[in-house]
């Protein structure tokens, strides 16, 4: 049951759920049942907010959670994390409980969700939101992808400056990196591109030929985590994006940014559809393939370096996907 305190913070800090759809956001979207689905993962994630930002404690939200439909659940987990990353920075440890709780099957999604609290956060407090998560084997290695949701919700919220305008943020020493964190936006702004343009292959790939090129590849790299995570497209629309990612340079982006998402799936229990179908469309490869892929190239969480671990996972995917998967129909 929500307090009055609980219900008057979703009145000032939830969108509505008008606000994240594709009218709402004035996307140029011709709508149709794939669109209608995909329009469903924004508005999980507002729900979970809602939860998350009135609830009383944790075991409340969870239950609720626990009722959202299987495919949607990670996306509603994304926003219970970002509630309690905002309501956690002024007092309190609800994200950790949640991602270490039931959570602990969507932390992908749940980094996410804390760096859409990120942007709705001064940065001076943004270096106590991260949880102790060293319990779950991929932290502090994942938790660039709250990176990626600040990058994320900076694009799909304020889309004419970050997309249309394609400005860039001030850098931020996440992990130590500080030259890393724009590539980290960056991947972020690519998933939010796959949403903006509808799941529409070709409408995505003009968009990311608009950026400078040396913002391409991470801008590939998020598409390929958004349309094998969250869907839209069909499999010969996928395989011409790849075609068209490939012509550029970019197909083993797209791939890595493919493999993360298998990963993350299959990590949750729950592989749609539409993800099989999106990675071997992207990468070539089985779901069991990918999860293998990733598995065999994840870096130790041992000792620092000019670039965070992250990105020596990805490059190590990268260099693998290259030798032992392209064919001589989608070579770089």
């Amino acid at each position: 049951m929500a307090t009055p305190l609980g219900s008057l913070r979703r009145l000032v800090l939830a969108p509505s759920l008008h606000s994240v759809t594709f009218a709402g956001r004035k996307f140029p979207v011709t709508r149709t049942p794939a669109t209608d689905r995909l329009e469903m993962i924004p508005q999980s994630v507002v729900v979970g907010f809602e939860w998350g930002i009135e609830s009383r404690g944790t075991a409340e939200v969870e239950q609720r959670l626990a009722m959202v439909e299987p495919e949607m659940r990670g996306f509603a987990y994304e926003g219970a994390a970002m509630a309690f990353t905002v309501r956690d920075a002024i007092r309190g440890h609800r994200t950790g409980e949640l991602i270490l709780g039931s959570g602990r099957p969507h932390f992908f999604l749940a980094y996410i969700g804390i760096g859409f609290a990120m942007a709705r956060l001064p940065r001076p407090l943004w270096r106590k939101i991260l949880p102790d998560l060293s319990d779950i084997p991929f932290h502090p290695t994942m938790s660039w992808l709250a990176v990626d949701g600040y990058g994320f919700d900076l694009a799909y919220f304020h889309t004419a400056r970050w997309v249309d305008q394609q400005q860039r943020p001030v850098p931020y020493p996440w992990e130590g990196h500080p030259g890393y964190f724009l590539r980290a936006v960056d991947q972020g702004i690519g998933r939010a591109l796959w949403f903006i343009h509808g799941g529409r292959p070709t409408a995505v790939a003009a968009a990311v030929a608009r950026f400078a090129e040396d913002r391409r590849a991470d801008l590939w790299s998020g598409v390929g985590l958004a349309a094998t995570f969250a869907g839209g497209a069909t499999a010969a629309e996928l395989a011409r994006m790849r075609d068209t990612a490939a012509r550029d340079g970019y197909a083993a982006d797209l791939a890595v940014g493919a493999v993360f998402a298998v990963k993350a799936r299959h990590y949750a229990d729950f592989v749609p559809g539409h993800t099989v179908a999106a990675a071997s469309a992207l990468t070539g490869l089985g779901i069991e393939e990918a999860v293998d892929l990733a598995d065999r190239t994840e870096v130790e969480r041992t000792g620092t370096g000019p670039e965070p671990q992250y990105e020596l996972w990805r490059r190590n995917i990268r260099t693998q996907w290259l030798s032992t998967v392209v064919t001589p129909s989608h070579e770089e």
